[in-house]
């Protein structure tokens, strides 16, 4: 059944009858009738129907405003529009509309809805690195036909970056320079023709290239979107080349920055799906090159390297406090400078950052939460206040993933033979210096070995931070301690461990919390709750645990952290006008998306109707519905929770 409506009388009707709270949204807290006539804009009454329920007539508005946009007077509405199993409601969004919305691309066409950034609301403006003239020209040329867009175009400098040049151009921020190329052209003779390569925004408030998000949104494009998944691991080997690192994201404030290495993950997943092609090695190729440059000068460098453990840290370039948070975030580290000095909260952040006061404790603790932010995992008791002294788990278990990618590649596609040219050699390196697959086979074994020494306990079964300052290992329960399992580096003994122990400590309703409840500790005005601690979960932890339990074949407790986390999705994308967030309060399903800590949650401003839910989460349920069986993905359509699940005989078994 379908019918004709007006459309902005029928959203109006609408929003009036249903939308009590006037949010612009209809969701299980408005008080309406949940009983909206929907009549056809000709009369035909024989075609009107009744629109029943908080999902439905959510669905309605959603329909309506998007016809809206579309700039349509009268719209056809199904009834199967409405009906729509939430389940299968939200593939189809992802796939066909979100993905697209949360593309971009630096270049004349992209740069002015690429630019904008939502968390500084400063005047466009992009860096070109040194090593790529034909970009500042071509940028140049887009400045000088488009004043209107007042674009400001500005070269970095030659040599390493500075803790100090970065802070000095923290007033200026801009957009840093991703790669671009001209399809039809190896050596293009006009620079109007270049054309930047596509990446993956994650959403919200973040309108850049945030390079671990980028690599796990990657994962749920790979059957749709492969050609922007081939952009983006192009435009992290050029990050690499050109920064030193994949950056925590391109902008000019994180350029000391980088973010939790994926690349080899990535591109290998990219090369089984591209082997027919006639480049697919050499970008192969390319992408473990890059990442090896990486593994070299950054992560296995002074200061990140810990010579004694042999394990490595997580301790980026900078000065004062990250330019891209308010200083109300940090509000329980300046408000005894601010007693102090007899300043407001503001005035003691700025007189700190701009040298005018001198404080070593806050020297310390920004040093800090630098390495908190390179982690990705801003912020957890975890790591806040010794991120930069820790061998983290998350950390170590990414560079046993490098080095067994690399030994791999090179043993199985490369003939056992990798040469390195001069634009991927690492310093006092000879150009086309030749690598076999041995020495990173003997790099993972050593780190194998470090791992277990310093990171695994065995009597309480699960893996753990070390402190390479103390020498003592961290007591913080976190869902890293499953990395080992995803990346190959726990023995079978070690598995079944963390499942016995690790399982209990930290999954809940809507499956794994990041951390458990003792790690957070009692949330206090000195202990403010953290968006990565205990209640709350993120894509990227259930991801690993669900894979890494895989392969030690735990399919079903794979099979119920899976189901639990996207039947909990589910429900809050059905009950709250199809809301995809950032993270969610993983013990209880009723408000899971309301998420106050920090920033609070990306994924839930709009109105009417969502348009890009969240990169990762995104990705994780499209990953995670890829790995259920028939009869799960049936049930997680109808919203049947883990329970009612089995105990019908159901079994989410992966």
């Amino acid at each position: 059944m379908s019918i004709s409506v007006e459309v902005d009388r029928a959203m109006q009707d609408l929003l009036q009858h249903e939308d009590t709270d006037h949010d612009g949204l209809i969701t299980v807290d408005d008080n309406g009738p949940k009983d909206f006539p929907l009549a056809d804009y000709s009369d035909q009454r024989d075609t009107d129907f009744a629109v029943r329920g908080v999902y439905q007539l959510s669905n309605l508005l959603q329909e309506l405003f998007l016809a809206q946009k579309r700039n349509l007077k009268t719209v056809t509405i199904k009834r199967s529009q409405l009906e729509e199993s939430p389940g299968h409601r939200l593939v189809r969004l992802i796939k066909t509309s979100w993905w697209d919305n949360l593309t971009r691309r630096i270049d004349a066409e992209g740069i002015e809805r690429a630019a904008p950034d939502p968390k500084m609301k400063d005047a466009p403006r992009i860096y070109i690195p040194p090593g790529a003239p034909e970009q500042f020209a071509y940028y140049s040329q887009v400045a000088k036909e488009r004043p209107g867009m007042g674009l400001d175009v500005q070269w970095l400098p030659q040599g390493k970056m500075t803790a100090d040049f970065i802070q000095g151009i923290n007033h200026k921020p801009g957009i840093l320079a991703l790669d671009m190329g001209a399809p039809q052209l190896k050596v293009p003779a006009d620079p109007k023709q270049l054309q930047g390569f596509p990446f993956i925004v994650p959403g919200g408030c973040f309108n850049e290239l945030y390079n671990w998000d980028a690599c796990f949104c990657a994962l749920g494009m790979l059957d749709t979107h492969l050609h922007v998944v081939k952009g983006i691991v192009k435009n992290l080997i050029f990050e690499i080349k050109h920064y030193g690192k994949m950056l925590n994201a391109n902008r000019s404030y994180y350029l000391g920055r980088a973010q939790p290495p994926f690349l080899t993950w990535l591109a290998l997943k990219v090369f089984e799906r591209t082997k027919h092609e006639p480049d697919a090695l050499e970008n192969l190729k390319s992408a473990i090159l890059a990442a090896r440059k990486e593994y070299h000068e950054w992560w296995t460098s002074i200061p990140r390297l810990d010579e004694r453990s042999g394990l490595s840290r997580y301790r980026p370039i900078g000065k004062g406090s990250p330019p891209e948070c308010r200083p109300i975030v940090f509000t329980h580290v300046f408000t005894p400078y601010a007693k102090k000095y007899g300043m407001n909260l503001k005035e003691v952040h700025d007189a700190y950052n701009d040298g005018k006061i001198t404080e070593p404790d806050l020297d310390i603790f920004f040093d800090h939460d630098r390495a908190v932010r390179e982690s990705g995992h801003d912020t957890s008791n975890r790591v806040e206040g010794v991120c930069a002294d820790l061998a983290t788990v998350d950390l170590n278990c990414l560079l046993y993933q490098i080095e067994d990618d690399i030994c791999l590649v090179i043993e199985k596609y490369l003939g056992d033979r990798l040469v390195v040219p001069s634009e991927f050699t690492v310093t006092g390196e000879k150009a086309d210096t030749i690598e076999s697959s041995r020495v990173w086979c003997e790099r993972r074994s050593k780190r194998k070995a470090a791992i277990d020494r310093y990171l695994w306990n065995d009597e309480k079964g699960m893996y753990f931070d070390y402190n390479t300052v103390t020498r003592q290992q961290s007591t913080a329960e976190s869902a890293t301690c499953f990395w080992p399992l995803w990346c190959g580096a726990a023995d079978s003994r070690q598995a079944a461990q963390v499942v016995k122990r690790g399982i209990p400590r930290l999954e809940c309703i809507g499956g794994l919390s990041s951390t458990s409840p003792e790690t957070r500790g009692t949330v206090s005005a000195s202990n403010p709750q953290k968006q990565w601690d205990y209640p709350y979960g993120w894509a990227p932890h259930q991801i690993l645990a669900w894979d890494g339990l895989k392969r030690y074949e735990y399919h079903d407790e794979a099979g119920r952290l899976l189901y639990r986390w996207l039947h909990m999705m589910t429900r809050t994308f059905q009950d709250w006008n199809g809301t995809v967030c950032e993270k969610y309060d993983v013990t209880q399903l009723e408000r899971s998306h309301e998420v106050e800590a920090e920033y609070g949650n990306q994924g839930r401003d709009f109105k009417y109707a969502p348009q890009e839910g969240f990169g990762w989460t995104n990705a994780s349920y499209i990953y995670g519905t890829s790995l259920l069986g028939e009869d799960a993905r049936a049930a997680l359509a109808k919203s049947l929770s883990y329970e009612e699940f089995t105990e019908g005989g159901g079994k989410a078994h992966l």
